[in-house]
């Protein structure tokens, strides 16, 4: 049943690709639609009955074979869920039918990456994954042509980059063998060296996940697309990276080198999660912030897997269980959190023209139902009760709060630092949140387009909701999953309805247990606030205004204004740049129009990919100079050398 599922999905989605080609876009509609929920019906499925196994074709002499875990399941359910409401949503690309393609292109890659057992056709569905997400932004045209190709070339450099790194782990790891049984084994054979092979994966698998430097791909390519994009690149795409990477630490990487190796993943998570939710903050642009939010919510994925690492290192295989569920956990709810926001601003760009935070009535516009989905997205992303989000980072808390069991200081001092850093990440993302909401969907302008496309919104706002309440139970799931090997770890996170790290005696208060309480005290200011009303009656007094005496009418608070306080504080990291540019009538003295242009700098921009890209144009200079010297002899040496290398590998192989 469960294979059959998934066979089903992938002829269907095949069956789209070739429907988006000939563009029939509403018949590709509906079997990526059917795709989506074959997919879905299958990791259901997988996650109770254990994993799903079958052999698919000979490649060669090699056998490919596709085996999802129930890890791999959990993840393409709460993804294909994400992906789903994106599909069933309005579409605002210009290219319908191909977009329809280009998402089919990426599930494919996306269920290759979860369960295919072997090095080369595993890179070909990386692959997939890569031009997949590049098709669903260029499909889109929702920016000027030049600007939307640039942002996925630099998407997809970069990408390559990452596919690069993986080729060499392939020619490692997998050269006498390439099938993943045997990699262990083969790793285990590097010594010291080891390291340098995690380091590749880090690279490799990083690059999509958005670890740094790579996160600064993710603004250009999500600004260059729509909603819809965002959704399916932030739910599914992602969820697949970050198990192919966990599957590389844990089960493949040799436990001498993982001390070392947890340590830099801890660290690279922290330091990716903090620059990402600081850019976020700064962002005027509904999909630019989501993209930070997104690579955000890999780094604090990624902290757990790097603190998964340090406990397997000291044999501590309950604590290394808690760990990678603990990612598995978050990203689940990631998916469903982003995608809500991410249809939320597909509907914001709908009434508004744009995807500029500012002021609108869309939620006193809209029904109900939007403002329901957003407010639940938002407030998972900002980690608040009762929601996804705030589970999930409660876990994370708690698991990195286990760092005495560690036998090594440094690792001891990198889950104490991480800490520090996901406290202040989550105030961060706290403040984020309520910017994109409350500037974003709240406000005066006046606005009376129709809102369209609410209840897939809904949907995934109820979802996000649900995820938290049902974890207690839904848990269970991933008893069955043989990797990491302790299936009972997973059972001890839950005592009924309440959620533990493990043991009830260190966690000192639980999700369900705060929430009761949140509600409880909650009845005190609101007994203080009805005490004072009955006693004094309603006194109005005017709001401050940033000192202002008397506050217009019209008065509004800014998506830049807003963030200014921080930005002045981090201009350290920012370093800000203002441009003001005026234009003139025939006279000099009356200005007509006042152009004001804000930014912030990248970290890593300037410093690492623009010295890297002027190294690359001026090496093809010169080498262009030397090759296309005009001779038609060398250009005939230079094809009897290539037929010479075609001839030769076809002996080799």
């Amino acid at each position: 049943m469960v294979l059959d599922s998934f066979c089903i999905a992938a002829l269907l989605l095949v069956l789209t690709i070739a429907l988006g080609v000939l563009r029939q876009g509403w018949l590709a509609r509906i079997t990526l639609i059917v795709g989506t929920l074959a997919i879905l019906i299958g990791s259901a499925f997988c996650l109770p009955d254990g994993s799903a196994t079958g052999a698919l074709w000979p490649l060669g002499d090699i056998a490919v074979t596709w085996q999802l875990q129930p890890a791999a399941a959990w993840l393409l359910l709460w993804g294909g869920l994400a992906a789903l409401a994106a599909f069933l949503s309005p579409s605002r690309a210009q290219n319908p039918a191909i977009w329809m393609a280009g998402a089919a292109v990426a599930l494919l890659g996306s269920l290759g990456v979860a369960g295919l057992q072997e090095g080369i056709s595993f890179l070909m569905a990386w692959e997939f994954l890569s031009f997949g997400g590049a098709i669903l932004l260029l499909a889109d045209g929702l920016q000027e042509t030049i600007k939307g190709g640039q942002a996925s070339l630099y998407m997809l450099a970069l990408l390559e980059i990452g596919a690069v790194a993986l080729v060499l782990c392939l020619v490692l790891l997998g050269a006498r063998d390439t099938q993943f049984a045997g990699w262990a084994a083969s790793w285990s054979t590097y010594g010291t060296a080891a390291f340098g092979v995690a380091a590749l994966f880090i690279i490799g698998f990083g690059a999509k996940l958005g670890i740094l430097p790579f996160y600064e791909w993710y603004p250009g390519a999500y600004g260059s697309g729509s909603g819809a994009s965002g959704a399916l690149l932030s739910g599914i795409v992602l969820n697949v990276a970050y198990f192919a990477l966990g599957r590389a630490m844990l089960d493949w990487l040799p436990v001498s080198a993982a001390t070392g190796v947890g340590i830099l993943l801890v660290a690279l998570g922290t330091v990716s999660a903090i620059l990402a939710i600081l850019y976020a903050f700064q962002q005027e642009d509904w999909r630019r912030l989501l993209a930070f939010s997104t690579a955000e919510n890999a780094g604090l994925a990624v902290v757990a897997l790097g603190a998964a690492s340090l406990f397997r290192a000291d044999g501590l295989s309950m604590l290394t269980t808690l760990a990678w569920t603990v990612g598995l956990i978050h990203l689940g709810g990631h998916s469903l959190a982003k995608g809500a926001m991410m249809l939320s601003a597909d509907r914001v760009a709908a009434v508004r023209g744009n995807y500029q935070i500012a002021q609108s009535r869309v939620l006193a516009l809209a029904p109900w139902t939007l403002g329901i989905g957003a407010l639940f997205g938002a407030m998972s992303l900002a980690a608040m009760p009762p929601m996804a989000g705030f589970a999930s980072e409660w876990y994370l808390f708690q698991t990195v709060f286990q760092d005495f069991h560690l036998t090594s200081s440094a690792a001891r001092v990198a889950l104490a630092l991480s800490g520090a850093g996901l406290a202040l990440t989550a105030a961060i993302a706290l403040a984020t949140m309520v910017k994109v909401f409350g500037i974003g969907l709240l406000g005066r302008e006046e606005n009376p387009a129709e809102v369209t496309g609410r209840w897939p919104l809904l949907g995934l706002g109820l979802l996000v909701l649900a995820y938290a309440v049902a974890l207690p139970w839904t848990l269970a799931a991933l008893v069955r999953d043989g990797w990491p090997a302790v299936p009972a770890a997973v059972a001890a996170m839950v005592r009924g309805p309440i959620l533990v790290p493990l043991t009830p005696h260190f966690a000192f208060i639980s999700p369900p247990l705060l929430l009761l309480m949140g509600v409880l005290l909650a009845l005190i200011p609101l007994g203080l606030l009805g005490w004072s009303q009955h006693s004094h009656g309603r006194r109005r007094v005017p709001v401050w205004g940033h000192g202002l005496r008397r506050i217009p009418a019209d008065n509004a608070v800014t998506a830049l204004a807003f963030s200014n306080a921080l930005r002045e504080f981090y201009s350290f990291v920012y370093r800000p740049s203002t441009n003001t540019e005026k234009s003139h009538t025939d006279r000099h003295y009356f200005v007509r129009e006042v152009h004001f242009n804000y930014s912030q700098a990248p970290v890593f921009g300037p410093w690492l990919f623009r010295p890297a890209v002027r190294l690359v144009q001026n090496l093809s200079d010169r080498i262009g100079l030397t090759l296309q010297n005009g001779s038609l002899n060398a250009y005939l040496a230079y094809i009897g050398i290539l037929l010479i290398v075609i001839l030769g590998s076809v002996f080799y192989l």
